[in-house]
């Protein structure tokens, strides 16, 4: 059977997975998809690799939605995907007004995602289930902080630390008292995770008001993923990774895992919080540590693009009796490495 043509708004096309992922969802192997990208960069590079551009303003300012709206107007695509967690909710909280538009918008349940997004909350809401989480605190002063790093077994024990809201590990850090300066000025590229609590406390003393962090046990073990395509808080498909060589708080290479338990665990997570669209459930030592509610850099597959599965759901045109087979077709023998490339033009 020959599935019609399809034409989707992508958002976010400057972000690290957007080449990757406009190649996959072409590459569909049964319809033809025309991709109309959007960002908030003139220049971003799904300018260059999508059939259309249009800029807009950041998923944060007051005009985006109005604007993604006129290109949803103008564009009249069959489907919205949004790429970027810092647009994710915006959009599920105005879905209204591009579906009035004649356009599918693939999230939904905007609370739930705002739960996901927030580690803070996250944690604090799956402490309701049975799932194993690292042990976290809340330090609302420095007096605080300091009391609660020691808690944790500071200095015989690295701590770390994260904003409850944030991206591409900005603002987390290892607190560890064996700091060795000078080997990392000399032997170190000048990306940093660690610090002393000594440090710590001579940048935040007398900083008004203090910043809201976790203060979190550290666990020294590979990071897991549980990618995944749910359905009103039910996973319809999934695939996990690990996460390794990080540069510059991105992960830059990746290999599918058979992990039946976290997988389970993952569909705890998602079922209580009553998650959809695609998330990115991060799991390190065994231990729940954070959700993206976003595409992610999944490891793609010929015959297993869960973007385009998840767009072929939205669509109906599978069901849960299609999800087995296709679920079977997942090999654990797949590995990714990303790298860095360019594009060129004229102005």
């Amino acid at each position: 059977m020959t599935l019609p043509d399809l034409k989707i708004v992508l958002t976010a096309v400057g972000c690290p997975g957007a080449s990757t992922l406009i190649r996959m969802l072409r590459e569909n192997g049964e319809r033809r998809i025309t991709i109309h990208g959007v960002d908030m960069r003139r220049d971003a590079v799904g300018r260059f690799l999508c059939d259309g551009f249009t800029q807009v303003p950041a998923g944060s300012d007051p005009d985006y939605i109005p604007a993604l709206a006129e290109v949803i107007a103008r564009e009249r695509p069959d489907l919205l995907f949004v790429q970027s967690s810092y647009e994710i909710e915006t959009v599920a909280r105005h879905r209204d007004v591009f579906e009035r538009l004649g356009t599918r918008v693939l999230a939904d349940n905007p609370d739930a995602i705002a739960v996901a997004a927030d580690k803070a909350r996250m944690h604090e809401a799956c402490s309701q289930i049975p799932v194993p989480q690292p042990r976290m605190l809340r330090p609302r002063s420095l007096e605080e902080f300091v009391a609660g790093a020691r808690e944790l077994g500071y200095p015989d024990v690295p701590v770390c630390f994260k904003p409850p809201v944030a991206k591409g590990s900005r603002g987390f850090r290892i607190l560890s008292a064996e700091v060795d300066r000078v080997h990392e000025l000399l032997h170190e590229k000048p990306v940093n995770r660690y610090m002393t609590l000594d440090e710590f406390v001579d940048l935040f003393r007398g900083r008004k008001p203090f910043p809201d962090l976790m203060l979190m046990e550290y666990v020294d073990a590979p990071e897991e993923t549980v990618d995944l395509f749910a359905d009103k808080g039910e996973v319809v498909f999934h695939q996990v990774r690990t996460r390794e060589e990080f540069v510059t708080g991105l992960a830059m290479a990746f290999r599918t895992i058979d992990r039946p338990q976290l997988v389970e665990l993952t569909r705890k997570v998602v079922r209580h919080l009553g998650l959809d669209y695609f998330q990115s459930v991060q799991w390190i030592g065994g231990k729940l540590l954070e959700i993206n509610p976003r595409v992610s850099t999944f490891v793609y597959q010929e015959d297993f693009v869960i973007p385009y599965l998840g767009i072929k759901w939205a669509l109906g045109e599978l069901t849960w009796d299609d999800v087995p087979a296709i679920q079977a077709r997942v090999r654990t023998t797949r590995r990714s490495v990303r790298y860095y490339d360019q594009v060129f033009w004229d102005e």
